[in-house]
């Protein structure tokens, strides 16, 4: 999957690191290095836009902490990005965090296989009851990334200026309410950044298209979790 005459997804995920490596003493990967410095550049450009936003339109984002609505979506990340968020959940969260994550995140597969048109992985239990789940990021908690310094670029550059009510009915398909006022003009600014990634991938020798997945699907797939999809 994803090669196009170089190296594989998998090939370039575990590109300098053990499998089953966790703790301090994990050594920063050639693609984190590459990824983080983007997201240097991109919070640059973010607060440059915002500041442009706000002093010469008078608009400032309604986002804030606690606010996590647009956690709730589909969150696509790639492989490049994907690799930099495991390291750090391997590097930075202790045991105990880490379990919890794995269990969110099962919960998020049991619940993306449950919906209408998917078949679930005989790895999940049938039985669980998914009635009252919430399906946020798995990353989610107590209203804020755990995973904040390496969280992907569509993270990064979402921006609205609407009432954050408006995000929580976007998620809701029978809602009335007018949509979120996206600042999308923060997006075209850090575009160029995100072109680099692409670019990263494509220069590796794989598809980049085909390495897009939803964060939680490539979370399970970097973390090495046996309810992952297989690559």
């Amino acid at each position: 999957m994803g090669r196009k005459g170089g190296i594989s997804l998998r090939e370039f995920s575990n590109f300098g690191m053990g499998p089953e490596e966790f703790g301090a003493d994990i050594p920063i990967t050639p693609q984190e290095n590459f990824v983080n410095g983007v997201y240097s550049s991109v919070d640059e450009a973010t607060a440059s836009g915002l500041d442009r936003l706000r002093s010469e339109d008078g608009i400032i984002p309604t986002c804030k902490l606690g606010c996590c609505h647009c956690c709730r979506y589909h969150i696509l990340t790639n492989i490049a990005e994907a690799h930099t968020l495991a390291q750090y959940v391997k590097r930075e969260l202790s045991v105990d965090q880490i379990n919890d994550l794995r269990m969110r995140t099962q919960q998020w597969h049991e619940w993306d296989n449950s919906r209408r048109g998917r078949y679930p992985s005989a790895n999940i239990d049938e039985q669980t009851d998914l009635s009252d789940y919430d399906h946020c990021c798995p990353l989610l908690v107590n209203g804020a990334c755990s995973a904040y310094p390496v969280r992907p670029v569509v993270c990064r550059t979402h921006f609205v200026c609407s009432h954050p009510l408006s995000c929580c009915a976007a998620n809701d398909p029978e809602s009335t309410e007018d949509a979120p006022g996206v600042l999308t003009s923060v997006v075209t600014a850090t575009s160029p950044f995100s072109m680099a990634i692409r670019d990263h991938i494509e220069n590796a020798g794989l598809d980049f298209s085909r390495s897009i997945m939803l964060l939680p699907q490539w979370l399970a797939i970097e973390m090495g979790w046996d309810f992952a999809i297989s690559l």
